[in-house]
């Protein structure tokens, strides 16, 4: 039986965050939710919240504050993390990427690495749910088109059910230290079957519309009002969509947990049920 732990879960009210916390309280673990106006306040700003947000813990679930010096502020935390006896940490990262010379793109997966702490590192795909949780791509699926510099592009989107699985395995069990688990679904899916299968799912109209990358802009600034530099990362993300640059899956689900990770018609099906795409 594993043993009952405290771990602090940072972003514990986002897509992964949320499910990690209900897991680990299911399992009888205590838990501390790091946010700004939580129980157990936390500020990536604000250093003077990092010391009693770590008071008692065993283990931690990472999430970077996606700030442009998110690296130097995870490398300090994580060693502060290690001096307060915090012994395991678990890094929720991204697929890798990485600059002509080798130079890794993601440097919190360094600090991480280099804390000093049993680590473990999560390389999600896109999360299946960012169609039904992210208001901009729930807004286009209720619209009835969902709009992508994508070209005809697959991706093996996730479940975000399965990142929680293996963040609790990772951070509740042994197994798992200085793995880095890249986390997708069984297969590519194509954009145009997304919007089909929430379609015939919802029996309501939603098309997946192919534009250009300048086409997107105008359209993300004018109608939805995103800040230019998020519109340049998703230009850029989608581009590698539409080059089938990440549609192989990974096994990073089956290594954790023995188990294939969720197809996304599973997911569609179960979230149609709700209704968060009928407005």
């Amino acid at each position: 039986m594993t043993k009952q732990q405290q771990v602090l879960v940072l972003g514990g009210t986002g897509k992964t965050g949320r499910r990690v916390v209900a897991r680990l309280a299911e399992r009888g673990h205590e838990v501390r939710v790091g946010s700004r106006k939580g129980p157990a306040p936390f500020d990536w700003n604000d250093v003077n919240t990092w010391e009693r947000a770590l008071e008692g813990v065993d283990a931690a679930y990472l999430v970077d504050s996606q700030l442009a010096d998110a690296a130097t502020s995870m490398r300090s935390f994580a060693k502060l993390a290690v001096s307060r006896g915090v012994r395991r940490l678990v890094l929720l990262s991204a697929r890798d990427w990485v600059v002509p010379d080798g130079e890794e793109k993601l440097p919190c997966e360094r600090a991480v690495r280099e804390s000093g702490a049993e680590w473990t590192v999560l390389k999600p795909a896109w999360f299946a749910q960012n169609f039904s949780e992210d208001p901009f791509f729930r807004a286009q699926v209720l619209a009835g088109e969902v709009l992508m510099s994508t070209e005809e592009g697959s991706e093996p989107f996730v479940d975000a059910d399965d990142i929680a699985d293996v963040a609790v395995a990772a951070l509740t069990e042994d197994g798992h230290t200085g793995r880095s688990y890249a986390l997708t679904g069984p297969r590519p899916v194509p954009l145009r079957e997304v919007t089909g299968a929430i379609a015939r799912a919802t029996g309501r109209s939603i098309v997946h519309r192919p534009v250009s990358p300048e086409d997107f802009a105008t359209y993300a600034a004018e109608r939805h009002g995103l800040p230019a530099d998020y519109v340049d990362l998703l230009n850029t993300l989608y581009g590698w969509i539409g080059d089938d640059l990440f549609a192989e899956p990974a096994d990073g689900v089956r290594q954790a947990l023995g188990r294939a990770p969720r197809d996304f018609s599973a997911y569609v099906t179960s979230t149609a049920g709700t209704g968060v795409w009928h407005g």
